[in-house]
């Protein structure tokens, strides 16, 4: 769904960074390391960013350990004046409240503007998550609009309306398809 995300998002011409867990050295991450390269630059454009999607794998009805403790590692208001859309994957649809009983306080915490309703997808709605992910029509309606929620939340807080958004888009999921951080 990330990947979607960023596609359409582009197509809009919208500046998307992305960022995953590979992008940071674990030890960092677990031994809360402020002073991480990688922390510094994620956080230094996360303040630039308008917005941020979150996705993360669902498992025992929480999200992933690492982002929270990514999340942990974040300024006390690192999400002040952001927009936020939270992106969820997990074995069946038990699993669905995780984003708003576990992830959302957590962005709340850190201060973001506007949290959306994020989109949950289970294992039976998307297909062939190896290559081209494909999804059931019920979860492309879903994602399209909540992405399509998401462009126009950014549009709406915007004062003086840049040529080109920023968006730093975030993955706990770590996956064929990453990029370094200096990579759009």
């Amino acid at each position: 769904m990330l990947e979607y995300a960023r596609e359409k998002l582009n197509g809009l011409d919208v500046e998307v960074y992305h960022w995953n867990l590979q992008n940071f050295v674990p030890e960092d991450l677990l031994y809360a390391r402020f002073d991480s390269p990688a922390l510094k630059t994620f956080t230094e454009q996360l303040q630039q960013a308008d917005g941020l999607i979150v996705a993360t794998p669902v498992y025992k009805a929480a999200y992933s350990g690492a982002l929270k403790t990514l999340l942990d590692l974040l300024p006390e208001r690192a999400l002040q004046g952001k927009v936020v859309l939270p992106l969820a994957t997990g074995g069946t649809v038990a699993h669905l409240l995780a984003v708003d009983y576990a992830l959302k306080p957590v962005l709340s915490t850190l201060k973001a503007q506007e949290i959306l309703h994020g989109v949950f997808a289970d294992d039976s709605q998307v297909i062939d998550y190896q290559h081209k992910p494909q999804f059931t029509p019920n979860l492309q309606t879903r994602l399209d609009t909540a992405l399509e929620t998401f462009w126009q939340a950014l549009h709406r807080r915007d004062v003086q309306v840049p040529d080109l958004l920023s968006l730093l888009v975030f993955s706990s999921i770590c996956g064929p398809q990453e990029l370094d951080p200096g990579l759009r």
